[in-house]
């Protein structure tokens, strides 16, 4: 496996790890239907969060969160409604970005960021 894979594996585990001590129940990991993909699905009370998960081993390229632009925020938002979809779920939806900076030496910095940016489609 890619070092970047073992980097993103670590980081999406620490956003697990965060959101159930934040009372999230988490629903699904890497959630997949064909090119459409979630990092992770998880509930509290009637909001479903919808989270992308993005580790960097440093910030000379921005901050992790810097990543996620409109090409994935639309991506991530079409995966969302197929999911609920799929699920016929009755939810309010939310798109999370958990940003996580793994720089060697250093304690982890983690940044969730809710409601990151809102879905035209809900």
């Amino acid at each position: 496996m890619a070092i970047h894979n073992d980097i993103g594996k670590e980081g999406e585990n620490m956003a697990v790890a965060h959101l159930v001590k934040q009372g999230y129940k988490i629903e699904e990991r890497n959630w997949t239907r064909g090119k459409l993909e979630i990092d992770i699905i998880a509930r509290k009370g009637e909001t479903l969060a919808i989270v992308e998960v993005k580790t960097r081993t440093g910030i000379f390229a921005g901050q992790p969160y810097m990543a996620v632009n409109k090409t994935k925020q639309r991506h991530l938002v079409l995966a969302a409604d197929r999911y609920i979809k799929e699920k016929d779920l009755d939810v309010n939806a939310r798109f999370d970005i958990i940003s996580i900076v793994l720089e060697p030496g250093k304690n982890p910095l983690l940044n969730h960021i809710e409601e990151a940016y809102h879905s035209p489609l809900r």
